[in-house]
């Protein structure tokens, strides 16, 4: 059934094509933070492990919620790791070392492209006059600007 939310279809559109780039941003940093939880070494291990977990919950409850925002507009949310491969502006890369400072790093670099690349897309959402987007996209920013204070208190 064809969803009636008062959005024009090419606006909908556009907002799952942001929605999915985040969608795909989200999937590669939950598995770059898997890894590092699986794999960080070091004295402070056991506090780190327990940290990235925490980040790594966060982020599947986001990655739910953003998928559920595409659905809820009309579209099909992306699924594949191809796609989130194709359509992420992140890299696969991982630390050269298995540090914690090394993994806080490249997380911290990470959600700092994903708080920048949301506050770009402000625009492109508010031309559409989707006003539940531009409030849930507020939340996550909010959210990720929180995880990167914290992520950077650990390199101070």
């Amino acid at each position: 059934m064809k969803t009636n939310i008062g959005l024009k279809d090419k606006d909908t559109a556009a907002v799952a094509e942001v929605l999915n780039k985040l969608l795909a941003d989200h999937n590669v940093l939950y598995v770059k933070t898997r890894n590092a939880h699986w794999n960080v070494v070091g004295p402070d291990f056991h506090a780190q492990h327990l940290f990235f977990e925490t980040i790594y919950d966060a982020l599947a409850e986001t990655i739910d919620e953003i998928a559920e925002r595409v659905r809820s507009i009309g579209h099909f949310a992306i699924g594949s790791m191809k796609e989130f491969l194709e359509l992420t502006q992140l890299s696969e890369a991982k630390p050269a070392k298995n540090d914690s400072q090394s993994y806080i790093k490249a997380l911290l670099n990470d959600f700092e492209s994903i708080i920048i690349s949301i506050r770009e897309d402000f625009d492109k959402i508010e031309k559409t006059g989707d006003a539940g987007t531009e409030d849930f996209l507020v939340s996550i920013m909010e959210a990720h600007e929180k995880t990167a204070w914290m992520l950077r208190a650990h390199l101070a």
